[in-house]
């Protein structure tokens, strides 16, 4: 099968997948849009959003629809590095056995990543970066594809251990939860307040998952997409040499490195082939740019005084 006709039978698995993912949330188009493009990208995924929103859920049903394993660590103060990657126990032959946490599988959702201390977060972010667990000096490799989808909680900060700029710099999205329409709200309520039962199917499996990635790896990309990709990014830096205006500049610390520019092309390709195109343009990689650097920028004084928010900052730049 050719590259081509593989983008064309995406483009019908993609829609079928938002079909089946329908049958649960109700809503929330944009933020499903971002985990599956984040899954078909090979990147993790960090979902900010008030209680109630529907983010557990959503991953659920992502991990169903796509017949992948997933489990759900819920981050908290008391959580230690072990209880994610796993540890070796002596067992009844006095030989010491690795049992695997719960890291190993395709999926894993970090339910509320901010309440647990520095050296947790660590342990999880090696696993991302890596894609391999190390305990004793072994290493583990994790079963491919492997995603890493966060909660954050953007209110109820006290007790929370905000993740570092270069640790949030390893997530590809930073995806913000809106809450429902009134139509969408009372559609909500009648589903979830009735006893019906979903029946999802299963769209991809595993090794499709990891085709498609190679397949977003191998698409062609035209020299000026690249370079706007690397304008855009530069415009998010104070000190250096671009076309940064000075009404924006003045509110920004710091600004995205060099993995975002990687992350907006990957991005791009993924958006252009999930929407019938063979090669990303201009457009794919604006569409997707607010996601890509709304947790890479770092805001000054004067953009908290002013209340100009990361996405403010963003808009200007793609203007």
């Amino acid at each position: 099968m050719t590259d081509k006709e593989q983008v064309d039978g995406l483009v019908v698995k993609y829609q079928a997948l938002k079909n089946e993912i329908g049958k649960v949330i109700v809503g929330q188009d944009h933020a499903v849009d971002s985990l599956l493009l984040s899954v078909f990208t090979g990147g993790h995924c960090l979902l900010m959003g008030v209680p109630g929103l529907a983010k557990t859920l959503m991953v659920n049903t992502l991990a169903r629809t796509l017949g992948l394993s997933f489990n759900r660590i819920q981050f908290t103060p008391d959580l230690m590095p072990s209880d994610i990657t796993g540890a070796e126990i002596l067992d009844e032959s006095r030989t010491f056995r690795f049992i695997k946490g719960p890291v190993f599988a395709n999926i894993v959702l970090a339910d509320e990543i901010n309440r647990t201390p520095p050296k947790t977060q660590a342990a999880l972010l090696e696993a991302m970066q890596e894609k391999v667990v190390t305990v004793n000096g072994k290493s583990y490799p994790l079963d491919a594809p492997f995603f890493v989808l966060a909660t954050q909680n953007p209110i109820e900060q006290e007790g929370t251990y905000p993740l570092p700029e270069a640790q949030l710099d390893r997530f590809m999205f930073n995806v913000q939860l809106n809450y429902p329409s009134f139509k969408e709200e009372v559609d909500i309520v009648k589903r979830t307040t009735a006893n019906a039962q979903v029946e999802l199917q299963t769209v991809l499996s595993a090794s499709e998952i990891v085709d498609i990635q190679n397949l977003v790896r191998r698409m062609p990309v035209a020299d000026n997409v690249v370079e706007k990709a690397v304008s855009i990014v530069a415009s998010t830096r104070p000190n250096a040499l671009s076309k940064t205006a000075d009404e924006i500049r003045r509110y920004i610390s710091w600004g995205a490195g060099p993995r975002a520019s990687q992350y907006l092309i990957m991005a791009a390709k993924t958006h252009a082939a999930l929407h019938g195109k063979y090669s990303p343009d201009g457009e794919d990689v604006a569409a997707i740019a607010p996601e890509v650097l709304r947790h890479r920028i770092v805001r000054n004084y004067y953009a908290e005084a002013e209340g100009v928010s990361t996405d403010d900052i963003i808009a200007q730049i793609l203007k």
